[in-house]
């Protein structure tokens, strides 16, 4: 399960890693981590199935992770980090995730290379199962994780996170996609958080792309609940999307469901982009190894029902 709730910034993130990542290195001033996942998976829908129907369902969708974290003292008031993260599928296909380094200052973090957007602290609310879920908010591409030539600040001020972002056109491009973000939340002592964000720039068109995001989450004991809502537009597209997802745990048991929505509007005329319900469960043997099973119910026309089952070991 992501964590949802109360995301930290950027170095918080990077020192503190996944609960199994195991430190290679250590001294008073640099520390070096490793860690990662394999995950044994597949999917069964119509969806997988060829465009005349024929075909299997059934289709693997098994992955590997593997990270590298590592943060330098330089002196009392600057220290240096740097993450770098890569994913293999099945079939040989390999992609980097994260790859970014940065200095943690007394004013905040500031880093640059292929990582997150500001947004995504707020998105990452109701972007908690580990199967279907995360793309109802996501109305323009400056909203996404994962971006490269990214510029990123993030800061914690007691309860309050801010994070700012600038993602710059590549130089082999053809298309304008400079986009600029700006997302805070701020926790409550009592399980409530509040966030807000704005992100502006171009979908590699002529024309503007922008969209603002609201985000809520109240965490109890074993309960947990949240909503995100967005709204854009993109050119004369009119965009809106939300989602909304709870989950609760039993022992070694976590039931989670989510909805998520998204909808564009031009001249009139809207467009249904996403509709559907999801339900989940995970059962973790241990802090290393759990498998879950989830479920997608489509509410569009056309869209098939998916059954995603899969084991995850985290080392």
């Amino acid at each position: 399960m992501k964590k949802a709730v109360l995301a930290s910034a950027i170095l918080a993130s990077l020192v503190a890693g996944t609960a199994n990542a195991a430190t290679v290195y250590e001294d008073d001033s640099k520390s070096l981590s490793i860690g990662g996942r394999a995950e044994a998976r597949f999917n069964i829908s119509d969806e997988n199935k060829n465009d005349d129907g024929t075909g299997n369902a059934f289709k693997d969708k098994s992955r590997a992770r593997i990270n590298l974290k590592g943060k330098a003292k330089i002196n009392d008031a600057l220290t240096a980090f740097g993450k770098y993260e890569a994913e293999i599928k099945s079939g040989a296909t390999f992609k980097t995730r994260y790859l970014f380094a940065g200095f943690d200052t007394q004013a905040g973090a500031f880093s640059y290379g292929k990582q997150d957007s500001a947004q995504v602290m707020l998105t990452d609310y109701t972007d908690i199962l580990a199967t279907f879920g995360g793309d109802g908010v996501d109305l323009v591409d400056g909203n996404a994780d994962k971006l490269d030539n990214n510029f990123v600040y993030s800061g914690e001020f007691n309860n309050l996170t801010i994070s700012s972002n600038y993602v710059v056109e590549d130089s082999e491009g053809n298309k304008d996609t400079d986009s600029y973000g700006i997302a805070a939340q701020y926790a409550f002592p009592f399980g409530l958080s509040l966030g807000a964000g704005y992100v502006n720039g171009q979908d590699g068109t002529d024309v503007d792309a922008s969209q603002y995001n609201l985000a809520v989450s109240y965490e109890f004991s074993n309960f947990y609940a949240a909503a995100t809502y967005a709204s854009g537009e993109n050119g004369d597209t009119d965009l809106t999307g939300y989602e909304l997802a709870t989950a609760f745990k039993m022992n070694k048991f976590i039931a989670q469901a989510v909805y998520n929505f998204q909808q564009s509007e031009e001249a009139g005329v809207k467009d249904d982009k996403k509709d559907y319900f999801a339900l989940e469960g995970i059962y973790k043997f241990n802090k290393n190894l759990r498998t879950y099973a989830g479920y997608k119910f489509q509410q569009l026309d056309g869209a098939d029902d998916e059954l995603q089952v899969g084991i995850r070991y985290d080392f």
